[in-house]
């Protein structure tokens, strides 16, 4: 896959789709890569210029030399648009990709057609579990909560039901750099845009997933009332609901994205 150069990293990066169709970038969520959107990619290619690209840290993506900040994630989406000539584009996130879609949305309006955040919130769990993850994790690898990610991330009937998708997205962040996960731990440690949502005007779309344990419908349901042009869509899911609805997902990102 290319990578794109940015200082002392690189971001790996696929485009899909047709050349002069409007774009989409993908954001994946902390501890997986751009592989995340497989379930997705075809219908939307179709239609659109779909970007992919592996978050700081994750992937073929490193993680540059001073700890990234929120700011600098999104600013990452931001050069990847720029070096693809891309002036404006939707935007889907799931989970840190989210957060990354709400930043973009309050500091980079002019840049975005419309967002989608699923899977997210302002703040996401509490600056402390953050440090303590991260200090974890540097201190002793990833195995430990790859061996329990399903719990957070499936509901114990997918679990059941598609084991191989499960024990997929557990590679995915066994793989991850240790430093390049806990580096995003401690960007979300300090990320908290609750009280930017008001002034995110662009056309958005919440998805929540309704057995989601780590960003709960609650905290959906009030960024929608906060947010001045965002409505709601909740999904019989956990918290990755493109993989685990990936039909019902496919469905409410494209009607909304054809719609804006």
């Amino acid at each position: 896959m290319p990578m794109l150069k940015l200082g002392t990293h690189a971001l790996r990066y696929q485009v899909d789709g047709p050349a002069g169709a409007p774009a989409l970038l993908l954001s994946n969520s902390l501890g997986t890569t751009l592989e995340m959107w497989r379930p997705q990619l075809a219908a939307l290619s179709r239609r659109y210029r779909v970007l992919r690209y592996d978050a700081r840290g994750h992937g073929g993506s490193g993680v540059g030399a001073v700890p990234p900040r929120l700011a600098d994630l999104a600013g990452d989406a931001l050069s990847l648009l720029d070096a693809l000539d891309i002036e404006r584009a939707h935007f889907c996130g799931i989970s840190m990709g989210g957060l990354t879609g709400l930043w973009l949305g309050a500091h980079a309006p002019e840049r975005l057609q419309c967002l989608v955040v699923s899977n997210s919130a302002a703040k996401i769990g509490t600056s402390e579990a953050w440090r303590q993850r991260a200090a974890q994790v540097r201190g002793g690898g990833l195995a430990e909560l790859a061996a329990s990610a399903h719990q957070r991330w499936f509901s114990a009937d997918f679990c059941a039901q598609a084991p191989d998708i499960v024990e997929q997205a557990r590679a995915w962040l066994a793989a991850t750099a240790p430093d390049g996960y806990a580096a995003c731990c401690e960007a979300l440690a300090d990320a908290d845009l609750r009280a930017d949502l008001p002034r995110i005007a662009a056309p958005a779309l919440l998805i929540a997933g309704l057995l989601d344990p780590v960003t709960t419908v609650a905290e959906a349901e009030a960024m929608a009332a906060a947010m001045p042009n965002a409505r709601l869509t909740r999904l019989p899911a956990s918290h990755l609901s493109n993989l685990e609805a990936p039909l019902a997902f496919e469905r409410a990102l494209l009607d909304f994205l054809d719609a804006a």
